[in-house]
């Protein structure tokens, strides 16, 4: 007698998923958009440990979150700017599944990032602010130099500045890549370690083609969690 196997059963596709640390709203600190009300999607998980890390609590834990959960959540705040950072957010493949669908949704979407990850599968819709790792961050190495030919007018380059030998590494590194004709770069004095008018006065004494900046949620909210 014939028999026929039973059909295998139907698995349903498993949500797409990220491991959040926190959402909020705040108002941005740096980069282009600093001072617009924004939503922050904070990933758990970074590679990298920097000096001067703010945000070692998302290193670890966090918790895991559908995609369309974060959506819901971060509509409703009710603003258009949304910042997905970390951690370093690229660190989990399906970030450029939430960047997507959060332009998809009308968002104007940044992304913080180390560079030390690939950039080239974010939807070009994104403004990737992207940290290149000076060498008083300890982690100068894992700088993914191929990320700068992927960048375009809609792009940012942050430096934070520990030092006089970094300004001078970084001053370096800008002529070298002609980073200012690729977007906007930013020069952002690491806390503690150089005072912002020094760091305002070596720039201005270059003439340099960057923009300076102050992190304002560190001067109006003292780096507390969650703003």
């Amino acid at each position: 007698m014939n028999t026929v196997a039973p059909e295998a059963p139907v698995v349903a596709p498993a949500l797409d998923r990220l491991r959040i640390t926190e959402i909020f709203l705040s108002l941005q600190g740096e980069a282009r958009d600093a001072g617009w009300p924004t939503v922050f999607v904070r990933l758990t998980g970074c590679p990298l440990r920097c000096a001067y890390c703010d945000t070692a609590y998302a290193f670890h834990g966090g918790a895991w979150r559908d995609i369309d959960a974060i959506l819901d959540e971060v509509a409703a705040y009710g603003v258009r700017h949304v910042c997905v950072t970390g951690g370093e957010p690229l660190a989990q493949k399906r970030c450029t599944v939430l960047l997507r669908r959060l332009c998809d949704a009308g968002f104007a979407v940044s992304l913080e990032t180390s560079g030390a990850l690939d950039i080239g599968a974010i939807d070009p819709r994104v403004s990737r602010v992207l940290d290149i790792k000076t060498p008083g961050s300890r982690e100068v190495h894992r700088n993914r130099w191929q990320n700068l030919a992927l960048l375009t007018p809609h792009d940012q380059i942050k430096f934070v500045i520990c030092g006089r030998e970094d300004y001078e590494w970084a001053r370096g590194v800008l002529h070298e890549h002609a980073l200012a004709a690729r977007c906007d770069v930013l020069f952002s004095p690491s806390k503690g370690q150089v005072s912002p008018r020094e760091l305002a006065d070596w720039i201005v004494a270059d003439r340099l083609p960057v923009r300076f900046q102050l992190q304002l949620h560190k001067l109006l909210w003292d780096d507390a969690p969650g703003r």
